[in-house]
């Protein structure tokens, strides 16, 4: 694995794309067009970022906000890996504090973007959407995610880094998913020595896994993506946030973000899974 600043390189360029809030059911609300620069300069040691939102009358029109920041260096709270795909957030979950996460996939001329937000109390009350395209050249929007994409046997190598630095892991993973009667689904996931089996119930976009102590849903989102969370977070109780990004018909991208009992993070995977046929 590369250090976080040379996969950090990987999103340098100029993104025009939208800021998309999702509401907690997958329905889309307002858009706010955007373009992000991420400029390397003085043979990339140093990085400036310039994100400029736009309002309804989009990039014709000055835009509604700016904001600049530089970079020598990039904060232990995010881990870049070696496609450019990056996971951020809370370092701890802590009692009447705001808590969220930020992912990132970078796939040639595109990159997708998503934030899952949690209030005071844990509830999980905030998604955004950002999908962005490379200014100048051709790319196109993934359709939107369906159960039927998903269906089937994916097997992949997983990237799992932790906070303190000490050395990353690389394992392999197998994840089934299947319809098991009605509007069940079951979800049977593999990697090293651990297979863990769940059910879910479908709910339109939706998918409601009910079983343990946290229930969670996953969204079924535009552009092939995935959102995978508990509906509270809470202390005592481990957890992990997920997002994935169906980049092809056969290859899903997936980066989680993992929390122990104390609320602490102590891990962030990157997942590259291919659909066996």
């Amino acid at each position: 694995m590369g250090t976080n600043w040379e996969n950090f390189l990987k999103n340098l360029g100029e993104w025009q794309g939208s800021f998309v809030r999702v509401s907690l059911d997958g329905e889309l609300l307002d858009s706010t067009p955007s373009i992000l620069c991420l400029e390397g300069l003085e043979n990339d040691r140093l990085v400036r970022l310039s994100l400029r939102r736009f309002g309804a009358g989009g990039y014709n029109e000055p835009p509604i906000s700016t904001y600049e920041q530089e970079y020598r260096s990039v904060g232990k709270q995010i881990i870049f890996f070696d496609t450019g795909a990056f996971s951020k957030g809370s370092l701890q979950l802590a009692p009447f504090a705001e808590f969220g996460a930020e992912y990132g996939f970078v796939a040639e001329n595109r990159r997708l973007r998503f934030v899952q937000l949690y209030d005071r109390q844990g509830n999980l009350n905030g998604l955004t959407l950002i999908r962005e395209f490379r200014s100048g050249a051709t790319a196109r929007e993934r359709p939107p995610l369906t159960l039927e994409q998903v269906y089937g046997r994916w097997q992949g190598i997983a990237c799992t880094a932790y906070p303190d630095w000490k050395p990353s892991e690389t394992y392999p993973t197998s994840l089934e998913i299947k319809e098991i009667g009605g509007d069940r689904i079951q979800q049977q996931l593999s990697f090293g020595d651990r297979t863990i089996t769940s059910t879910a119930r479908r709910e339109g976009n939706k998918l409601i896994f009910e079983e343990g102590t946290l229930p969670r849903q996953i969204l079924l989102l535009p552009d092939g993506t995935s959102s995978n969370t508990p509906l509270q977070v809470q202390l005592r109780q481990p957890f992990f946030v997920e997002l994935g990004w169906l980049v092809e018909a056969t290859q899903r991208q997936r980066l989680m973000r993992s929390y122990n009992e104390k609320g602490e993070w102590i891990s962030a995977t990157h997942i590259i899974e291919q659909k066996v046929e």
